[in-house]
């Protein structure tokens, strides 16, 4: 449960309180239930957005449980994304784009796409069909979590940080149990499923190669940036 609870704790708002006696790497050692903590979180925001349907049009229940979506993740993901797009985006070396994201200011590019996120994401959930809006968010929510542990065995842009500390501890079995929810809620939801689990993989594989083009590898801020890529993906094509 010791890594249960560091996953919560990582990935959540929630009041799970990580052991006192963190030692590093164990980020990367807990990544196993990541897409477990996607499919709790998933959960509730799916419990939201079906009793809000009862009582409210579908882009206001879409805009409330994206509002609840973010409150339970504190934001974490769409920060990494906002500074994936100030850094990655600016036209200067890898050096000072690694400084950029650093940088905890948001820029004009990071506005923007933070801004583009978040309105895909609604108009995604607004459009979601009824019978399957419950499954379709479990299943984004895990498979966006199950991918930070494939990206955590790319190429590190920087020897420090969040990333590295993920990626020391982190074990290739991790993908393989960690891939069990995505992959039986991928089956349950049919053909759109296996082709919401093939087109944001596909988009995974960009940004992996355009990331390691720009600063030369991963970082933390890059693990958010793909979390939020695959929940809006999985999301956009499960409306279709």
């Amino acid at each position: 449960m010791r890594y249960l609870f560091i996953a919560f704790n990582l990935l959540t708002t929630l009041p799970v309180r990580a052991p006192d006696d963190w030692q590093p790497g164990e980020s990367g050692r807990a990544a196993g239930w990541y897409p477990f903590v996607g499919l709790a979180l998933g959960a509730l925001v799916a419990t939201a957005y079906s009793l809000l349907g009862l009582h409210f049009s579908p882009l206001v229940t879409a805009a409330l449980s994206l509002t609840l979506w973010v409150i339970l993740t504190g934001g974490l993901h769409l920060d990494g994304l906002a500074d994936c797009c100030d850094g990655l985006l600016h036209p200067s070396n890898p050096e000072r784009r690694l400084e950029i994201m650093k940088d905890s200011r948001m820029g004009a590019f990071g506005g923007i796409g933070l801004f583009l996120a978040l309105i895909l994401k609604v108009t995604a959930l607004a459009s979601l069909p009824t019978d399957q809006a419950v499954p379709v968010i479990l299943f984004a929510a895990s498979l966006g979590r199950w991918f930070i542990i494939l990206a955590g065995f790319q190429p590190l842009a920087r020897p420090g940080g969040m990333g590295a500390d993920f990626s020391s501890g982190l074990k290739r079995s991790a993908l393989v149990w960690g891939g069990l929810i995505p992959l039986a809620l991928a089956i349950y939801l049919g053909i759109q499923g296996i082709l919401a689990l093939v087109i944001p993989s596909l988009g995974v594989l960009f940004v992996l190669r355009f990331t390691r083009a720009r600063i030369g590898g991963v970082t933390g801020d890059v693990f958010g940036l793909i979390v939020e890529a695959v929940e809006i993906l999985t999301l956009v094509v499960l409306t279709a």
